[in-house]
């Protein structure tokens, strides 16, 4: 039995939206709910276990835990475009996150499919019924679909 080829999709780290995200017209404009997590920045670097893979992380990068103890990295660079620090935490401390509400373009996948982090290293694993996630900063994602239904708001 031959198995089908699986899909990779590849971040360019190059903010704005991906064209191969963009310009299919099976995708979605959705919105990031506001919702608390947990955060800590890893002082060294380190490997972070997601649900969808192996995840190389830099000293200062952010680690989450969402409301499903689910964990995934967010870069130093990008984490104060995506999280405000909720009192008592003072920003750049780890403590408590609100994520802010914004915008990304988003595909249901169909079939199995990877996605190859803007580190060139790392590598998520994705099913058919995930969502392949552009965040418009140069960097793509997977979302389950149960936990995109639970952070996303679906817009157009």
């Amino acid at each position: 039995m031959h198995a089908e080829p699986t899909s990779l999709f590849r971040s360019s780290g190059i903010r704005g939206f991906s064209a191969i995200v963009a310009e299919d017209p099976r995708h979605v404009e959705a919105r990031k709910l506001e919702l608390e997590v947990d955060v800590r920045f890893t002082p060294v670097s380190c490997i972070v276990q997601t649900h969808e893979g192996t995840v190389h992380a830099k000293p200062g990068d952010a680690i989450l835990r969402g409301v499903a103890d689910e964990q995934w990295r967010v870069s130093r660079e990008r984490f104060a475009d995506k999280y405000s620090p909720l009192p008592p935490t003072k920003d750049g401390e780890s403590g408590r996150y609100l994520s802010k509400r914004y915008l990304v373009l988003a595909l249901r996948m169909n079939a199995p499919f990877e996605v190859l982090l803007a580190d060139g290293v790392s590598r998520l694993k994705g099913r058919a019924e995930d969502w392949l996630v552009d965040y418009g900063d140069g960097s793509l994602g997977i979302v389950a679909a149960a936990s995109f239904a639970r952070t996303y708001e679906i817009l157009a």
